[in-house]
Parts: C-alpha cells; structure tokens; sequence
C-alpha cells in the first residue's frame, strides 16, 4: 500500500466510524432513547473518537497528530465506560454492551498502534506503508 493520503483510508477512523454508527443505532431505543443527557453524552464521545482521528491527520506534525490520537483514545475509553452505567441499568442488553466495548477496545488498539508507529518515525506524519 502507498502514502495514505485522507484519514478516510485510516483503519482506526474507519473502526470508529462504525463504532459511531453502532452508538447512533442503540440510542434510538428503550430507555436510552429517554434518557436525553446520557444519550448526548455517549453520542459525543463517539463523535469525538472519529472526529479527533480526522481532525489529527490534518495538523503538520506527528506529535500534533498523535496529541489528537491520544484524545481519540481517551474518547473510545470514554464510550466503554458509559456503556457499563447502560449495563448496570439494563438501558440496553449486556451482549450488545459487551459487543460495543469490543469495538471501543478495537478503536483504542488502532490508535495505539498509529501512536507507536509515529512515535519511531522522523518525517512527516502522513503515512508511507
């Protein structure tokens, strides 16, 4: 593969992408879809997990880059935990809880490993593969 050129080629953006499809799709029903403040909330850490990945590969700089990652991170993180309070008060089935964390944790692997990659690199942040 050749020097990824728009974070849409990015696995971890597209990772989280269907994480935000995943978080959208659950909060239109049961009690979630009631529940006004934890609904956003969730909504916005989702969108801050793929938001951040985007808005990252277009600063100059790999430490500038993976300063977002590292936000994207922390966003996924965010989402997992979030859904163990939706957990706790049957908001929504432990399996599909379990099944969203899993692609929380997916998301958080890829951005790692994007982080260690820049992290030995010297030349510019966009990536050559």
């Amino acid at each position: 593969m050749g020097k990824i050129k728009k974070f849409e080629e990015l696995r971890c953006w597209q990772e989280a992408r269907n994480l935000v499809k995943e978080i959208y799709l659950i909060s239109e029903f049961g009690k979630l879809s009631r529940d006004f403040d934890t609904k956003s909330q969730l909504k916005r850490a989702a969108l801050s997990t793929m938001n951040n990945i985007a808005e990252g590969f277009g600063k100059f700089s790999s430490k500038e880059f993976i300063r977002y990652l590292d936000t994207a991170n922390n966003s996924a993180s965010e989402v997992k935990s979030i859904l163990y309070v939706l957990s706790d008060l049957e908001y929504i089935d432990t399996e599909k809880v379990r099944e969203i964390q899993l692609k929380a944790d997916e998301v958080k692997a890829l951005c790692l490993a994007l982080i260690r990659y820049l992290n030995k690199r010297d030349t510019p942040k966009h990536l050559d593969t």
